[in-house]
């Protein structure tokens, strides 16, 4: 495929990649930037975007998780439990979503998830304004993590994000503090891309060429977000967190 796309397409394929790690170690959202960039500037269909696109997030993920647990945000017990229920949901979520894939129009899902995308931001957002800043945050109950776990797998599945997007505003949302919802959402995204990557392969829906235009430059970008993310206080993140879902919701309902 790489062969027939002009440089300069590659060029922002991989610009695209890079900017989508960034986001997924700093804000959680990148993860759907390579979606849309493979949607928009080639020729794939919606399964191969999905799938050429999800493959990618199996050495993100991976890179993330080990520098969140670096961090030290994945040795607290708290946080690992609420990981461990989000990957082991996405064992079940991510295959429902591969097989939908194949049934559901793109466009039609991209209203659907441009919707849930501003809804979740306006959450985040209302939840910080009435929140007093003395009331602390924790982990919610794993049957509520696991609920989450399985929508978010599902739509992970179906267009080829990690997971990241809509785990850590939907978790922040339920009072999961920033860095620990980020750590969290990158374990999760290992299970989703490495079983959705499983089916997309059983369909021969997935483009490696692409796949290494846009996920070399995305490994380097999990790494300059995960600094990003140490360095900037709690409220930037989830101020810049806001701004990306809005920003991003509009543009998923419009140009899917």
């Amino acid at each position: 495929m790489t062969a027939g796309l002009p440089a300069p397409v590659l060029v922002a394929l991989a610009l695209v990649g890079l900017v989508g790690g960034i986001g997924i170690t700093a804000l959680g959202p990148g993860g759907v930037l390579p979606t849309i960039g493979l949607f928009t500037l080639t020729g794939l269909s919606p399964a191969e975007v999905a799938g050429t696109a999800i493959v990618t997030h199996v050495a993100t993920g991976a890179l993330a998780t080990a520098a969140y647990t670096r961090s030290g945000q994945l040795r607290e017990p708290v946080t690992r439990r609420t990981a461990l229920v989000l990957a082991g949901t996405a064992m079940v979520g991510t295959p429902v979503g591969v097989v939908v894939n194949t049934a559901v129009s793109h466009r039609a899902f991209s209203v659907v998830l441009g919707l849930l995308v501003t809804a979740v931001a306006v959450l985040v957002r209302y939840r910080e304004r009435r929140r007093p800043a003395q009331t602390p945050t924790g982990h919610p109950p794993p049957a509520v993590v696991a609920g989450v776990g399985l929508a978010v797998s599902a739509a992970g599945g179906l267009v080829g994000i990690g997971g990241p997007m809509l785990s850590v505003p939907l978790l922040i949302a339920l009072g999961v503090p920033v860095l620990q919802a980020l750590a969290c959402a990158q374990a999760q995204s290992i299970v989703i891309a490495g079983v959705g990557t499983l089916g997309y392969l059983a369909h021969g829906s997935v483009d490696w060429a692409l796949a290494a235009v846009v996920g070399v430059p995305e490994l380097a970008g999990v790494l300059v977000g995960w600094k990003i993310a140490q360095a900037l206080p709690t409220h930037t993140l989830k101020y810049a967190l806001v701004v990306t879902l809005l920003a991003l919701g509009p543009y998923l309902a419009l140009h899917g």
